[in-house]
């Protein structure tokens, strides 16, 4: 029996989704309960995953989850917020990393360098017996968060930025569309979600005249095409159309499955 745990921002419920969808071998999945949950299992349950739902002071030891062979994967969701301060999101990240690597064998965390603060995560936790991964390009660098994870890595995101020629170009995943409200909150824009005046105040001052529609071709968000335009019309932005894929983040998914011994 083999125990692998995700341990996510909510921005990744749908690559995670994608995921555990076509991925047969996945024999148990556990979802730790928690306020941020509730997103991944609504969309697990649309697409028939599926789970069991347990409070994080449940989960048993790695050698009680399951007695047969198989996968196991322990799912933790963290909230969005936490990018409002990233020394807090650094010392939460850390934390659940050290309280799931007593149960499992391999950790890959949804995330990026997200504010300079998790680059040195593997190494920090090299001496532990759990593999530690998270988001990584080919050549070993990570990525620079969830934007640049479904572009490719941080060259197809810079290739983005400077064909703006200088316009400035706000990246929507069907994830962001769904939760910018609460992303402008986060990133100290406004104080009042509702508040689009002062957001277009801020949008305006840096030069955002774009909206990128960022296709990952999933399709867990229903609204995804509404809610931009909705954005768009709102801070009187253009929508340009672009092309993005949750592959660099499958392939990390497998390269831990082939760095744990078993998996």
């Amino acid at each position: 029996m083999t125990v692998l745990s995700f341990i996510a921002c909510r921005m990744f419920e749908d690559e995670i989704t994608h995921i555990i969808e076509n991925d047969p071998s996945i024999r148990k999945l556990i979802v730790v309960e928690n306020e941020d949950c509730a997103g991944l299992t609504d969309k697990l349950d649309s697409a028939g995953c599926k789970y069991e739902l347990m409070q994080f002071s449940s989960l048993p030891r790695m050698s009680g989850i399951d007695e047969e062979d198989g996968l196991t994967l322990i799912v933790y969701m963290l909230e969005l917020a936490l990018h409002a301060r990233p020394d807090n999101l650094k010392k939460v990240v850390y934390e659940k990393t050290e309280e799931l690597s007593r149960y499992a064998d391999g950790i890959l965390l949804f995330y990026g360098l997200c504010g300079n603060v998790l680059g040195k995560i593997e190494e920090d936790f090299s001496s532990s017996p759990c593999i530690v991964r998270i988001l990584k390009e080919d050549n070993g660098t990570v990525v620079d968060d969830c934007i640049g994870a479904v572009l490719g890595g941080r060259a197809a995101y810079l290739e983005k930025l400077t064909g703006s020629r200088g316009v400035g170009t706000f990246f929507m995943t069907p994830m962001w569309a769904a939760h910018w409200r609460e992303m402008v909150v986060s990133a100290g824009m406004t104080q009042d979600p509702n508040d689009i005046k002062m957001s277009k105040f801020v949008f305006d001052h840096a030069g955002y005249k774009n909206v990128a529609r960022m296709d990952t071709g999933l399709y867990y968000e229903k609204d995804f095409n509404f809610m931009v335009e909705e954005f768009a019309r709102l801070f009187e932005f253009n929508i340009i159309e672009m092309r993005a894929s949750p592959e660099l983040i499958k392939n990390c998914y497998r390269k831990l499955r082939a760095d744990v011994p078993g998996c």
